[in-house]
């Protein structure tokens, strides 16, 4: 999981939470608005284990809303081990640091979003391909939902 940020044409900054599974590198899902505090984050990590299920683990970095009480509360409340990554290593999660430059080249820079609502639009139908068009090389050139059949 990690964040990125971006502007409307109106200039108005917005923050995206991109979510991946590292096993079948699927996009889980990416939240996007002005402000992403932890209990947002927290309710849409919620949403997403409705589909997909609660996770072992979660690797972050060290930001405010991955440290604070409420997340760590709620990591805690479903028993998921947070992975925090040493600060200024990136590299150490290396699957997200991919895909958000995937997602910033095919999708944030290749548009001036009008709005949040055309951002969350465009960013949901990237998603679908990503996820079920696009075949991935560390994925013996499946696509991640391909590969996640064959768990």
């Amino acid at each position: 999981m990690d964040f990125m940020s971006d502007s409307s044409r109106n200039q108005r900054r917005f923050r995206t939470f991109n979510v991946i599974d590292d096993f079948n590198r699927e996009a889980l899902g990416i939240d996007i608005a002005v402000s992403l505090p932890a209990g947002r984050i927290t309710r849409y990590l919620d949403k997403l284990a409705e589909y997909h299920g609660y996770p072992l683990k979660i690797r972050v970095d060290n930001g405010p809303e991955f440290t604070g009480k409420t997340f760590i509360d709620w990591a805690k409340s479903h028993g998921i081990t947070i992975d925090y990554i040493q600060p200024g290593s990136p590299y150490q999660n290396g699957y997200i640091e991919r895909f958000n430059r995937t997602y910033r080249t095919e999708v944030l820079d290749l548009y001036l979003f009008n709005n949040l609502e055309q951002a969350r639009k465009v960013t949901e139908e990237w998603l679908t391909i990503y996820n079920t068009e696009r075949p991935h090389e560390a994925l013996n050139n499946m696509t991640p939902i391909e590969y996640k059949t064959l768990k």
